[in-house]
């Protein structure tokens, strides 16, 4: 494993609704050896598609709840393992996480609970953040680790393109940014801040009122993580705000 490979993540919204829109078409454009897709809010027997069925090897992990969260990885490597969720019974209900153990790194995709209206899961989020922050930093004394999603956070002021205004909203709060600061304090580097350091307007989230997308009124909350030794290995990270179907874009990592 030890040549190329690319990496794609996008939060996709519903699945079934972004294969009626295209997904196919776009991801054969982006070409990734890996697919790692969040808010698939569907079972893999819901999902008759042939397309999807093209891909050798395919980690689902959908939530009990129907029409609600749940990650998928599609992938053209075989993985030499596969596991869902975090190991933890009252963090793996809702179809959060999926994970690929590849020759040279674990991949981890991550749907991160969103901490909701006037923060109302918050306390739940925070508990959620330090589980998952335990499970990718145990994966890491083995091998290195690719974290990728949606992980519901803008770290830092740059990362939204309304800092102030946002203070106290779901994803920008300072406990979450703290918990992303903490993520990164175990070991990991946000790839495409570490490539792009003072990259202005660099969003992949984009509420669906008010013409938010035209006018680039976004947010970055979708991420390619990676362990700090294993930043001399990505050659690429890169944000594909072109890409539409979903109220998120694609982004993608690429490793020499």
């Amino acid at each position: 494993m030890g040549g190329k490979m690319k990496l794609v993540s996008w939060n996709v919204n519903g699945l079934r609704a972004t294969l009626g829109k295209g997904l196919a078409e776009k991801m054969d454009g982006l070409a990734p050896d890996v697919l790692c897709l969040q808010e698939i809010k569907a079972r893999p027997e819901q999902v008759a598609d042939l397309w999807l069925a093209s891909w050798p090897h395919a980690l689902w992990n959908p939530a009990q709840r129907a029409g609600y969260s749940g990650v998928l990885i599609l992938s053209r490597v075989a993985p030499l393992s596969t596991t869902t969720g975090i190991g933890v019974p009252e963090h793996d209900t809702e179809g959060r996480v999926a994970t690929m153990e590849f020759e040279d790194f674990y991949l981890v995709n991550c749907y991160t609970p969103n901490s909701q209206n006037e923060l109302a899961r918050l306390p739940y989020r925070q508990e959620w953040d330090t589980a998952f922050r335990t499970y990718v930093a145990g994966l890491a004394e083995k091998k290195p680790v690719v974290i990728c999603g949606d992980l519901n956070v803008a770290h830092e002021e740059i990362d939204l393109a309304r800092p102030a205004a946002n203070h106290f909203s779901a994803g920008f709060s300072d406990e979450e940014r703290a918990g992303f600061t903490a993520l990164l304090g175990a070991g990991f580097a946000d790839t495409y801040r570490r490539l792009h350091p003072d990259e202005q307007g660099a969003y992949t989230w984009w509420s669906f009122r008010g013409g938010a997308r035209a006018r680039n009124v976004g947010w970055r909350i979708d991420y390619f993580c990676v362990s700090e030794r294993f930043l001399p290995r990505v050659t690429a990270a890169r944000i594909h705000a072109d890409v539409t179907g979903s109220d998120h874009c694609p982004v993608s990592l690429e490793l020499s």
